[in-house]
């Protein structure tokens, strides 16, 4: 496959990725000062709680809408690897707030939300590099084409 076809791939890809990513996000950062702030829930708590209601829509709109023609493994599989990674993003993300939030003279609100967003950045990258090679890899049997110059999928 010619470098150009796959880097417009891999941008159509990242694209999606990031507007699902987007939605979750929104998701995650009211869930979060809704539980924090209206709730008075605990930081890290909310934290945690907060990432894994984002992380429904993320599953549903990456597995339907971004990776759809990915994936050789079967749904149980598929759907405990994701989990699994994003166990690991969510501690990585409550991490990062706990480390900077805890670096903070005074952290209010505004400061909390900043150090939130650069913890949801970061791992953000790293569940697509999670998703793209080990969640949602290869092409599935079912989406493959038998045109001349497209790959099997096996």
């Amino acid at each position: 496959m010619p470098s150009q076809t796959r880097i417009r791939r891999l941008a159509v890809l990242g694209s999606r990725f990031l507007t699902v990513g987007a939605i979750s996000t929104v998701i995650e950062i009211a869930v979060f000062n809704l539980l924090h702030y209206a709730l008075g829930t605990d930081l890290i708590v909310a934290k945690i709680v907060a990432s894994l209601v984002a992380l429904v829509n993320a599953y549903f709109g990456n597995r339907e809408w971004t990776f759809r023609h990915r994936g050789q493994h079967g749904r149980v599989l598929e759907l405990v690897l994701f989990l699994v990674v994003n166990a690991i993003c969510t501690l990585l993300g409550a991490g990062i707030v706990a480390v900077g939030v805890g670096m903070l003279a005074s952290p209010g609100p505004v400061l909390v939300n900043v150090v939130n967003l650069v913890s949801i950045v970061i791992v953000v990258f790293m569940r697509f590099l999670f998703y793209h090679f080990v969640v949602f890899r290869g092409v599935r049997p079912s989406a493959t084409v038998g045109t001349a110059g497209e790959r099997s999928g096996r």
